[in-house]
């Protein structure tokens, strides 16, 4: 009789070189999912997977600061999902920093399976080991199952909103999206 040894059928682990490739797969996927009635085909259609690919390499072999990281989750070996978070600095220099989620995806193919709520939870620990005592993230309107994820998880809106250009629209006006900023005291 031989002993296996255990392993984890799911996990979070920092990215690594390699990486950049699926987590750019992921991303496009997810936003193509979750944000064609906001963005748009033209939008989406837009992508340059290889410049995707390309910004997450940086990310993950050189980022531009302590406390920006880049965390995969795993289905077995297999990367479905993916997190990164930078410092947010203190307003006051007695206050503790805050730590925004710049990017928090999963497949859509393996959503559902508890792998956003385990890159969350890594990410609110990786920021508090860094002093933090909030996490924040943004939220684009019409992201419905987000607001609901993050909403089961603590979080709510703060009452800030931003307006980002997408690019040209279907009239080749600026196309314009909204996000919330959301946040839970940590």
């Amino acid at each position: 009789m031989s002993l296996l040894t255990p392993a984890a059928d799911v996990s979070v682990r920092p990215a690594v070189p390699g990486d950049e490739h699926v987590v750019a797969g992921i991303q496009l996927r997810a936003w193509r999912t979750a944000h064609a009635d906001v963005l748009g085909d033209g939008v989406l259609d837009a992508l340059d997977p290889s410049a995707f690919a390309a910004q997450w390499e940086r990310a993950i072999t050189a980022p531009p600061g302590p406390g920006y990281r880049v965390l995969v989750a795993c289905a077995g070996p297999a990367v479905v999902g993916f997190a990164s978070v930078a410092p947010v600095p203190a307003a006051d220099p007695g206050e503790a920093p805050a730590g925004v989620v710049l990017a928090l995806e999963v497949d859509p193919s393996a959503q559902r399976a508890g792998h956003g709520s385990r890159l969350l939870a890594a990410v609110v620990d990786l920021l508090r080991a860094d002093g933090a005592d909030q996490v924040q993230t943004w939220v684009m309107d019409g992201d419905d199952a987000r607001v609901r994820f993050l909403a089961g998880a603590g979080l709510g809106p703060d009452g800030l909103t931003r307006r980002l250009a997408t690019g040209p629209g279907p009239d080749e006006e600026a196309h314009v999206v909204a996000e919330h900023r959301w946040y839970a005291a940590i």
